[in-house]
């Protein structure tokens, strides 16, 4: 599987009821999030033999260990949790298994817990993060993939303390709020899980995806960040965040209906070297995504970070 080609360069948010309030939270903070259900199903394996997720699962779903979507469609009719070290890879387009065709991708009914030093990879698209088994975008094959896969999840995405979080072309009719956690600050590639598989630091993204809710990144000490091109229909907040790329934090050219706030980290929100647009704001923007914040682009003009729609 390969990274992002936001974060090339590396291998080669939050508001309480509304904007009055902003949420601050040290970086390093640990966070709770809400206990699930007790699952009905688990999924399990090891990095050499990953357990498949796929067919309709009735109720909620644990993942244990390391655990692949590439066995067709995956519907979980309830929560999906992954279990504390867990790693899920829902980025590949086919039924990858021998003797079968079709396609692969996950929807989850409820919402997606990942919690303390768990992984998830979800969704991929030819540009920016091309699927696990596109051929043509293996590595030191020319050009952007072909295949893509448009993840579903009706609820919210949780992450509490968890390793990373890579979401990209995907629908979640709730929100993303990744609160505490990371892989430190330092890009050092862990032996386990999806980042191993990924040849990868630990890092979180969100990009080209629908949230129906709010996004939300706090405290969170990793290796980079990104969150570009995302349809927001709440609030964006990326505070107390400490990132160990001088390049990281590119939370760039999301169109969002409600308002944006950006503190306390290192790096502050900038270009670096994305191309990247503005953020599209309807609502307020302060701190170091405010309307009057300019940051220079990859180019070197100075250009706001955010402006009002």
């Amino acid at each position: 599987m390969r990274h992002s080609r936001i974060f090339r360069a590396l291998i080669g948010i939050g508001l309480l009821a509304g904007f009055g309030v902003a949420f601050a939270a040290p970086a390093g903070a640990a966070f709770t999030s809400p206990s699930p259900p007790t699952p009905t199903s688990i999924c399990t394996g090891t990095d050499s033999a990953p357990g498949q997720l796929a067919g309709v699962y009735a109720g909620n779903v644990l993942v244990t260990g390391n655990c692949w979507v590439n066995a067709g469609q995956a519907v979980v009719e309830g929560n999906l949790t992954l279990d504390p070290g867990a790693s899920l890879n829902a980025t590949f387009a086919q039924n990858d298994q021998a003797g079968y065709t079709g396609t692969s991708g996950l929807t989850v009914q409820g919402s997606i817990y990942v919690n303390d030093g768990a992984s998830l990879v979800l969704g991929c698209e030819p540009n920016y993060f091309p699927c696990s088994d596109d051929p043509v975008s293996d590595e030191g094959a020319p050009g952007p993939g072909t295949f893509s896969v448009r993840d579903v999840v009706w609820g919210d995405i949780i992450g509490s303390d968890s390793l990373g979080i890579v979401v990209h072309n995907s629908v979640i009719l709730g929100s993303v709020d990744e609160l505490g956690g990371g892989g430190g600050v330092n890009c050092s590639t862990p032996a386990t899980g999806a980042f191993a598989e990924l040849q990868s630091p630990a890092y979180s993204d969100f990009e080209d995806n629908s949230i129906g809710g709010s996004l939300t990144v706090a405290g969170l000490q990793t290796c980079w960040l990104g969150a570009e091109r995302n349809d927001v229909q709440g609030s964006v907040t990326d505070t107390g965040n400490v990132f160990a790329d001088p390049g990281a934090n590119e939370v760039l050219a999301n169109v969002i209906q409600g308002s944006i706030y950006c503190s306390g980290n290192n790096p502050a929100v900038q270009f670096a070297t994305s191309h990247s647009g503005p953020n599209q704001v309807n609502g307020s923007a302060s701190g170091e995504c405010g309307f009057s914040t300019l940051q220079p682009n990859p180019e070197g003009t100075l250009m706001p970070i955010s402006v009002q729609t």
